[in-house]
């Protein structure tokens, strides 16, 4: 018969992987408005053309904004996107 042994968790939810994870985008004098629009709403999940012009008009008038939030791995996977596409972004951020 053998035995289930259940290791101790190196990391929770909140851990060095999951957790919040901030991908942010950054205002530039190069990148327009529609450009940074269509390329988040190409590249996140759930964003629409709208809602990337909602971003866009954030990033513009605040100088930056909170793209998309939530594990290590795919935040990594969308900054790479976002940034390979010319975006300014910001170091990722864990809460």
């Amino acid at each position: 018969m053998s035995e289930t042994v259940e290791l101790p968790r190196t990391a929770g939810p909140d851990g060095a992987t999951g957790g919040a994870w901030k991908v942010i985008v950054r205002n530039d004098n190069h990148n327009t408005f529609d450009h940074v629009a269509k390329t988040l709403a190409r590249v996140l999940p759930g964003v629409s053309l709208d809602g990337g012009y909602a971003f866009a008009d954030q990033i513009h008038n605040k100088g930056l904004a909170i793209v998309w939030t939530g594990h290590r791995e795919p935040a990594e996977h969308y900054w790479e996107q976002l940034h390979s596409a010319g975006l300014t972004m910001a170091p990722l951020e864990h809460d």
